[in-house]
């Protein structure tokens, strides 16, 4: 985990923004970094290289003023990390910086709850604008997706899906994730450190918030909102 410029662990104070970067190649992270600190007045930078890392930086007391998130991540597939870090820190402004720029991925980062999606490959202009767009309360999209503001979703592939999963707690995100990767309720147990009758009450709220009557149904119904498959291409 990398630090750029002298840090503020309880928001600024006086020093210019915080910020928190989320992306696990190195240059880009180095890149944006020296971009906030010339173009935004960023007083301090935190870098995490996955989402854990992200989250334990959280945990420590940092409290930046917005987060960039990629959604690639080696430890979150689709918008795994984006629901889970709005989850445990609803109040902090997200923006998604990615290298797809999918209409249906543009729309899904909105609906799951970003305050703005950046194309990788945008200008650093454009990025810096939409940053300071976000910061000032607003929501920040590429150009011809600023309809997407009011309208997110229109494309998703099933209605309310993500809004459901963003219901869902930090906890049982991550049981829904075991789930998916086809774990039974005792191999979770055991991963999450809980009591199994703990895991089928989670399990159990969590079909009630998809609307679905098995795993089966539950896990199906997460990897098509979380776009997963379009997120490794």
């Amino acid at each position: 985990m990398a630090e750029i410029s002298p840090d503020s662990e309880t928001s600024r104070k006086g020093e210019g923004f915080a910020f928190l970067i989320v992306d696990d190649h190195p240059l880009f992270c180095e890149a944006l970094s020296l971009a906030l600190a010339s173009e935004v007045g960023a007083g301090s930078t935190r870098m995490a290289n996955s989402l854990t890392e992200a989250l334990a930086l959280l945990d420590s007391g940092f409290r930046p003023d917005a987060a960039l998130l990629d959604l690639n991540l080696p430890d979150v597939q689709g918008f795994d990390g984006l629901l889970r870090l709005k989850a445990r820190h609803p109040n902090l402004p997200v923006a998604v910086v990615s290298a797809l720029d999918d209409s249906r991925i543009v729309s899904g980062a909105i609906e799951a709850g970003a305050a703005g999606f950046m194309p990788k490959n945008a200008p650093r202009e454009q990025i810096i604008s939409g940053l300071r767009k976000i910061l000032e309360g607003g929501v920040a999209l590429p150009p011809g997706y600023e309809g997407l503001a009011a309208s997110a979703g229109n494309s998703r592939p099933e209605p309310g899906s993500l809004e459901k999963l963003r219901e869902l707690t930090p906890q049982q995100l991550r049981i829904l994730d075991l789930v998916c990767a086809g774990k039974l309720n005792k191999q979770i147990a055991f991963d999450l450190s809980i009591a199994e009758t703990t895991v089928k009450a989670h399990i159990t709220a969590i079909l009630r918030k998809l609307g679905v009557h098995s795993r089966t149904q539950a896990a199906l119904t997460a990897r098509e909102a979380l776009y997963s498959e379009i997120l490794r291409r």
